[in-house]
Parts: structure tokens; C-alpha cells; sequence
């Protein structure tokens, strides 16, 4: 059997035809240029030459990373087989805007290829993750989520789902991957992280067992890394896309949200501002009665996951490959979530 084709190189008319339905001799030729920034996967644009203009102008293919630790990080973690799981078993289920897939691939094999081929979503815009964006951009965001944590909100069924749940069998290794790689992490980004939020980590990972333990928590579907680098715009007033279904997991509200807020500010006094305010609009649009998730649980554990986003920049950091553009992605996340965390005093409640 041949091996699903992992770059666009790799591709012929036939098999895009094929996966595309449409015969193959409907498509005379095609191009690619690569798109997108991800880390565990590379994205590309396919201009197609159809005869008689049957299929899309354009798609993108997300392929697995060509960058050999890149992929073995999203093997070793899953990845990929989390994102074709979202796009055959929940994105056509759940109205939350992400892309339509037309194809998801991947072999059950050492190598890890996947390939997904979905809709191009030109001219939408993505929002650096480094520039930040505005209080309105964030309002529209968390829309987003509303719609896929009030889906399965605390729904028997996702505690039971393994590939939900491959998280709870990686606590002990992430701990102790935190303990050895921290003092490194340390000393790439000296002089770049406040010395306050590099002790905050220190505390953090001291306390690292009882900070992952969720069991008092409402468990719902999760995006995992619910950032601007993972979305797409429209304009001030349409829906988002969310994009990158690699991290999705049976898991707390307010790890996504907490995420969010911390990460989409540029600016940490705005986030102060703005947060508590947006944490109500959010509940107030799941609206659920008191009795199920009260505003003041929902304060506690949004205080408690501020360090979301400071955990996914030093781990990722750590496991993917290096880039001046990911280094300071990395930076730019562990600040403004480690303030956010010295902000709510986090600590106190781990």
C-alpha cells in the first residue's frame, strides 16, 4: 500500500481528483506556495486547473511537518490523530465555525504522515499573535467557544472517549519534562522574561500535580490552543474560524478562555480592564443557572488557568523546532499569560 503523500510535491492530479470527488480527468494541472506559520504542521495553498472550472479555485493542505522533531512532538502527542478525529466525529456535528474538510488522511504507521485538504478561506485574515488584537476581536472569539463548550458541557460521554483523554496519561511525563527542561528554557530567555514571572514557573512547577488535577471542574470539549494564531477573521463583525484541532481534549471551560484573554492583549493593562467583564459576557451567553456553574467558580478556575498559556510556550518551546519567529511567539505567550497569573495571585490557589 502506498504512503499517504505528505507534501504537495507528492501529490498527483488523480489523487487530488480522487479525494476531492471528482474524476480524475477533471483536473489538468495544479501549483502550491506555502502558507501559514504552525509549528507541528505545514500548510500550503493549491491553485487547481480544472477543466470546465468543476472544483475550487483554491484549498489548503495541512501536511505533517517536514521538520523531523516538529513531527515526532505531534506523533508523540497525538496530534494529528486528534485533528482528523475533530473533522470526522465532531466539526460537522457542532456549529462552531471551523473549515470545511474535504479530505483527512493518516497513516496508522511509524512515519505519521496526515494530510488534510480543506477550503480556502481567503480573504480572511489571520491576527499576529505578537501584535495582539482588540477587546471587540476577543468578544468574537469567545462567541466561538460558547458554542463548543455549551455542546457537550459536562457530558458523560467524554471521559470515555481515549483520544479525549490522552492529557490525563501525560500529567506525570509533562511534570517531569517541566522539572528537567525548565532551568534550560531559563537561560534561552534570559534577559527577555521578567525575573517575577520566571519565578512565578518555579513555583508553578513545584506545585505542577495539584495544579493539573481538574476532577472539581466542569469538563467540556476544548480547543487546547485557543489563540489568535489559530483563527481567522473576517472583518470587525463576522465569525471567527478556528483553526488547528490538534490539542482538543476533554477538559475545563476556563482553560480556553483564561488562555485567550491572556494571550490577545498586547497590552497586560488592557487585559485588566477587560477580562472580568468579558468572563461575564461569556457565561451569560453559555447561560447556564447558577446551581450548574456559578460566576463565582467560574472567577475561581478563570484565576486558576492563567497559566495556561505559560505552560504551552515553555513546553512547545522545548519539543518543536526552533525559530527566531516561534522564540519570540513563545516569549510574547509566556508574558502575558505569567502576568495575568501575578495579576489574579493564581498561586494562592493552587
Amino acid at each position: 500500500m502506498n504512503s499517504l503523500p505528505n507534501h504537495p510535491e507528492k501529490f498527483t492530479v488523480e489523487w487530488l481528483s480522487e479525494k476531492l470527488n471528482f474524476l480524475p480527468e477533471s483536473l489538468k494541472n495544479f501549483s502550491y506556495e506555502s502558507v501559514g506559520s504552525g509549528q507541528v504542521g505545514d500548510s500550503y495553498r493549491i491553485t487547481l486547473n480544472w477543466d470546465n472550472d468543476k472544483g475550487p479555485k483554491t484549498i489548503i493542505a495541512k501536511c505533517s511537518a517536514r521538520d523531523l522533531i516538529s513531527r515526532q512532538t505531534a506523533k508523540n502527542m497525538n496530534l494529528y490523530e486528534i485533528e482528523a478525529r475533530w473533522y470526522k466525529e465532531y466539526a460537522n456535528t457542532i456549529p462552531i465555525r471551523s473549515p470545511h474538510a474535504y479530505f483527512v488522511g493518516l497513516d496508522n504507521n511509524d512515519i505519521g504522515n496526515f494530510v488534510m485538504l480543506m477550503e480556502d478561506l481567503s480573504p480572511a485574515k489571520q491576527i499576529s499573535q505578537m501584535d495582539g488584537c482588540s477587546v471587540n476581536d476577543v468578544k468574537l472569539i469567545l462567541n466561538e467557544a460558547v458554542i463548543l463548550h455549551s455542546s457537550y458541557w459536562n457530558h458523560p460521554s467524554l471521559s470515555k472517549i481515549k483520544w479525549l483523554n490522552y492529557g490525563k496519561d501525560r500529567k506525570k511525563f509533562i511534570n517531569q519534562f517541566l522539572v528537567e527542561t525548565y532551568p534550560e528554557w531559563c537561560s534561552r530567555y534570559k534577559g527577555r522574561i521578567d525575573d517575577s514571572i520566571i519565578e512565578v514557573g518555579k513555583s508553578l512547577i513545584d506545585r505542577y500535580e495539584s495544579y493539573s488535577s481538574t476532577e472539581a471542574m466542569p469538563i467540556v470539549l476544548s480547543h487546547g490552543d485557543f489563540r489568535l494564531d489559530n483563527m481567522l477573521f473576517f472583518d470587525s463583525n463576522g465569525r471567527v474560524v478556528i483553526l488547528d484541532w490538534q490539542t482538543l481534549s476533554a477538559g475545563a471551560p476556563m482553560s480556553d478562555i483564561a488562555y485567550c484573554i491572556s494571550t490577545s492583549f498586547s497590552n497586560s493593562n488592557e487585559r485588566k480592564v477587560h477580562e472580568e467583564s468579558l468572563v461575564l459576557r461569556y457565561l451569560d451567553k453559555l447561560n447556564l443557572s447558577e446551581d450548574i456553574y456559578s460566576k463565582e467558580m467560574a472567577w475561581r478556575d478563570y484565576r486558576r488557568f492563567a497559566f495556561v498559556g505559560f505552560l504551552m510556550g515553555v513546553i512547545s518551546s522545548m519539543l518543536v523546532e526552533r525559530t527566531e519567529r516561534g522564540d519570540e511567539m513563545f516569549a510574547v505567550m509566556v508574558e502575558r499569560s505569567g502576568n495575568q497569573a501575578i495579576d489574579l495571585e493564581s498561586l494562592s490557589l493552587i
